[in-house]
């Protein structure tokens, strides 16, 4: 759903009434569980979860960090939040920018070239 001063919040639907059983994961290492809070809003089997978690400062770095929130019992990924910091973010952009910039130089010749061609008039 959203990430606001360092937390993560989500709405998990769950099928039955008991509290889900979540677990954090970063890269291998399971951080703990995040918090979960019931919503109240249940629509006749499903109840609604309001899950959180507070990003790990000491787990910010140079590169991409992935956050996994996961179920306990089965290992299923429910959801994930990624953050990308540092050179490597600055590399990306400029890369994506000068590729972007190489395809718009590439229309704009193609639209170009397709406007001052000559349109032959159809023959009766």
């Amino acid at each position: 759903m959203r990430l606001s001063e360092g937390v993560w919040e989500g709405l998990l639907s769950v099928r039955n009434a008991t509290a889900p059983h979540l677990r954090l994961r970063h890269q291998e290492e399971v951080l703990g569980e995040p918090e979960t809070f019931e919503t109240g809003e249940a629509e006749g089997d499903t109840s609604n979860w309001l899950v959180r978690f507070k990003i790990p400062v000491d787990r910010l770095s140079d590169g991409v960090q992935t956050f996994v929130i996961e179920d306990a019992v089965t290992g299923d990924a429910l959801a994930h939040e990624t953050l990308i910091a540092g050179e490597v973010l600055d590399d990306d952009i400029r890369a994506e920018v000068s590729l972007l910039r190489a395809e718009l130089d590439l229309l704009k010749r193609a639209f170009r070239r397709h406007c001052s061609e000559e349109t032959p008039s159809p023959e009766h």
